[in-house]
């Protein structure tokens, strides 16, 4: 666009053409409309013969003061089937200077290879929109609000006729604004609980208004207005009137919340929040077990300014626990807890809608342990949040870390065959051993391994036996070692090291004085070591080691003692010893 002012001409805008269609010609038919949109300003047509495989279009540009809107209004095609024939060349002359339907708007001559295109303008509506409410502020205290919303439309037309109307189309939507939507609506209509609404209306120049109603649901913010936006369109697109291209096809109305924060209705308060751990006694440690597997805490909060607003509380934990349940404060206070939409997160409302100046609120808050996931400790944070603005956030947020440890839940048992024997000094003691039973009497027992509730998948048993003295004397003797290997029990042990049975052994022995002595075990004697593993434990479970040993009745007999002990141990541990706890994990055979 160059205007030409007092004798300069200045390049002003430049008009937005056809994007992206090289060689349209755009531009080698202009001329100036009689103002078609019956603005009171001219407007001009220009012609793209070449476009869309030389089939053409033209441009139609509104005149706008003192210069023309730099982006066309319409385009038309000569591809339009409305023609009904493909067109060649369209708009490669363009004219349009007089009305030729009388109706009072200048219509367009399009010529085309072969064909002169008569285009009728039609006229225009100009629909506004006015919105009114009741009542005008949504009240909090009422969980049922139900607001009653009176649109009223009306039309002014160009030209000017006596009994225009137009037929719209309208969308009422709650909780948006022009640009956006909420993913989750505060209000609905109470028609068709919907967030959208949607209606068909006839406007002429006389206002028509339409009432709906809406419901307010708890909401989740508070303090910002809710929204509701009017979109108007054509109930019969191409018909006429057209809508006004340059008037607002959406207009939008805020409905604020009544909020009780001063004159200045901005609200400023100061959440303190207090967690601590309920326990029956002051140790750091949690021991987790069947009978003690919950957590629980005391939440204190409190407000010492001005009303906060949809206020709660957020618990985000570590996935070795679950949220169990809350309870209810023992002043009435409405506290309503929901796990989140992550399943570690739990969101507490408090006094739901408005928790007030000086309130406070104090309830229980428990959480199980999730016994597929077992960790050392349990993290957890709380943080106090509301619509209202904060003044001190510092003591909005608690932060616990408990070290943990798990009652294994093992009972470790021993069966013993013998619990008493009495060596004589006289007897005949062979010098060769052929076999077991030249070695002295029997002793067999036996450990079980009972497994309760708490999954723990590996563990190991060791049993120790008196083997030798000092002098190096044999005390007890192998001979088997037999578990249930079919249900994951192994063991390692030296058996019958000596192959007696399969050769003669030659035993010789030394005396020794052991009436200072009231028991022989692996601190004054050395031992030998039985190491089992139990891997895949199932749940409430037993399991057996089962021990055969001969006690060397040539021992007993050279040493020199009133009465002795001769003591075996036996030890268990789990995999993770750091994690896992068993009461009596040491037994004497």
């Amino acid at each position: 666009l160059f205007p030409f002012l007092k004798g300069i001409l200045d390049q002003q805008e430049l008009l937005e053409g056809p994007r992206g269609s090289e060689n349209a010609r755009f531009g080698s038919a202009i001329a100036m409309l009689a103002d078609i949109d019956l603005d009171g300003f001219n407007d001009v047509v220009i012609g793209a013969p070449l476009e869309k495989q030389n089939s053409g279009a033209i441009y139609i540009y509104n005149g706008f003061q003192k210069t023309i809107r730099t982006k066309h209004s319409q385009k038309i095609l000569g591809s339009d089937s409305a023609f009904g024939q493909r067109l060649q060349f369209f708009g490669r002359s363009v004219d349009g200077h007089r009305d030729l339907d009388d109706d009072d708007i200048t219509d367009v001559s399009v010529g085309a290879d072969g064909n002169v295109v008569l285009l009728w303008s039609q006229s225009i509506a100009n629909v506004s929109i006015i919105a009114s409410f009741k009542p005008e502020k949504i009240s909090l205290l009422n969980k049922n609000t139900e607001i009653t919303v009176k649109i009223c439309f009306q039309a002014t037309f160009r030209p000017a006729k006596r009994n225009n109307q137009v037929a719209i189309k309208y969308n009422a939507t709650l909780d948006a604004d022009l640009q956006s939507s909420r993913v989750t609506s505060r209000g609905l209509f109470k028609e068709n609980n919907e967030r959208y609404m949607q209606r068909d209306l006839v406007v002429r120049r006389e206002e028509n208004c339409v009432h709906d109603v809406f419901s307010v649901q708890e909401p989740s913010d508070a303090v910002n207005s809710l929204s509701l936006r009017i979109d108007v369109g054509l109930a019969n697109p191409g018909s006429s009137p057209v809508l006004d291209t340059y008037s607002p096809a959406s207009v939008a109305y805020s409905i604020p919340f009544v909020k009780d924060c001063g004159e200045d209705e901005l609200c400023i308060c100061d959440l303190v929040l207090n967690v601590h751990r309920k326990a029956d006694d002051s140790k750091q440690q949690f021991v987790v077990s069947s009978k003690n597997r919950r957590l629980t805490f005391n939440v204190k909060l409190r407000n010492k300014k001005e009303n906060a607003y949809n206020t709660r509380i957020q618990a985000t934990f570590s996935d070795n626990l679950f949220f169990a349940s809350s309870s209810l404060p023992s002043d009435g206070t409405e506290v309503s807890c929901q796990t989140g939409t992550a399943q570690s997160t739990v969101i507490c409302q408090i006094s739901y809608p408005v928790f007030r100046t000086g309130q406070q609120v104090s309830f229980d808050i428990s959480f199980d342990f999730n016994l597929k996931n077992l960790q050392n400790m349990a993290v957890l944070s709380f943080r106090a949040l509301s619509e209202s603005k904060e003044e001190q956030e510092l003591d909005n947020q608690v932060s616990l870390s408990i070290p943990l440890r798990y009652d294994a839940e093992i009972h470790f048992t021993r069966l013993a065959n013998i619990n008493f024997y009495e060596v004589y000094s006289g007897r005949n003691i062979p010098s060769t051993v052929n076999n077991f039973q030249d070695i002295g009497p029997t002793f067999n027992f036996s450990v079980k391994v009972t497994t309760g509730s708490m999954p723990v998948k590996m563990a190991t048993v060791k049993i120790y036996l008196p083997e030798r003295t000092s002098k190096d004397n044999p005390l007890m003797y192998i001979t088997a070692v037999t578990t249930d290997q079919a249900r994951g029990v192994t063991c390692q042990a030296q058996i019958n090291p000596l192959q007696i049975g399969k050769r003669p052994y030659s035993a010789s022995f030394t005396k020794e004085d052991f009436r200072a002595f009231k028991e022989l075990n692996c601190k004054n004697v050395k031992c030998s070591t039985i190491a089992c593993k139990l891997e895949d434990a199932m749940l409430k479970g037993e399991y057996f080691v089962n021990v055969s040993t001969r006690i060397w009745n040539g021992t007993f007999a050279t040493l020199t003692f009133r009465t002795l002990q001769l003591s075996a141990e036996a030890k268990i541990d789990t995999h993770n010893p750091e994690l896992f706890i068993i009461g009596e994990n040491t037994l004497t055979v």
